[in-house]
């Protein structure tokens, strides 16, 4: 199955659909704290003279710490929460983002730019307010050929290539440092069905069960991050986290085209 063809009007259909579809879930969610996610070992190891922090879209489930970091979400119930809790909440786009050039340390996109109609302006985004030498955490769903009713669901535009993945980070200044295969999505695509079935029928019972069941078994069970040096290899690879830092961009890197033209 492939990813669906963009329309005209995709940016602002698909901004206006992750925004029904997060609200309704963030407004009958609970904030998980960083502390409790697998990535928090790498995340505390970045944190040592990175003070100025930025999360895009963490929804009500950030990886940075949330007392003084900065974040940008589209979500009013995400933001509300995030900024109860201690942060520095903005209502904003990924592809426009309300900060001055070089303004963070260390900034964090997990699980965002797929979700955009065009990463293009969101790369350059995330570039520009990046500090020289500053660090930038990524992850993303890997293989448009493992694309599934899931990703639609959750409103992604694509899964990438490793190939242009990388190309796309080096264009905009990007080098890779780190790699760890990521994701909490369970691997039964009957699960995933049931669950997509009970999110669309009966939100608020699914809601119950996932804050007060799913959620804390996922967390719980949750394997440790296997960070390695450069890029992992990624076949059968569902979603990759990436710990990038900040360059001078590649003049001479170039994209490739997707394969399937949502790569």
């Amino acid at each position: 199955m492939s990813p669906p063809t963009a329309s005209p009007d995709a940016e602002r259909e698909l901004r206006e659909r992750n925004r029904r579809f997060y609200d309704a879930l963030w407004r009958d969610a609970r904030l998980v704290m960083p502390e409790r996610f697998n990535t928090w070992p790498l995340v505390e190891s970045l944190l040592p003279e990175r003070p100025r922090r930025l999360e895009v879209a963490p929804g009500l489930r950030p990886r940075l710490p949330v007392a003084d970091t900065h974040f940008a979400d589209i979500s009013p119930p995400a933001l509300a929460a995030l900024a109860a809790a201690g942060g520095r909440a903005a209502c904003a786009l990924v592809s426009r983002l309300p900060y001055a050039d070089a303004a963070f340390d260390l900034v964090a996109a997990m699980d965002i730019v797929e979700h955009v109609d065009d990463d293009l302006p969101a790369f350059a985004e995330l570039a520009r307010v990046t500090a020289p030498g500053g660090l930038f955490l990524l992850s993303v769903p890997l293989h448009p050929q493992a694309w599934t009713p899931f990703d639609e669901f959750v409103g992604h535009r694509r899964r990438y290539e490793p190939e242009r993945l990388l190309a796309l980070l080096a264009a905009h200044g990007f080098a890779v440092e780190r790699s760890a295969v990521h994701g909490m999505q369970p691997a039964s695509s009957r699960l995933l069905d049931l669950g997509m079935w009970f999110l669309t029928h009966q939100r608020r019972r699914a809601m119950w069960w996932y804050n007060r069941v799913g959620m804390p078994l996922s967390v719980r069970f949750q394997a440790p991050l296997a960070v390695q040096d450069g890029m992992i290899a990624t076949a059968g690879v569902d979603t990759v986290l990436l710990v990038c830092r900040r360059t001078a961009p590649d003049p001479d890197a170039a994209i490739p085209s997707p394969r399937n033209g949502h790569g």
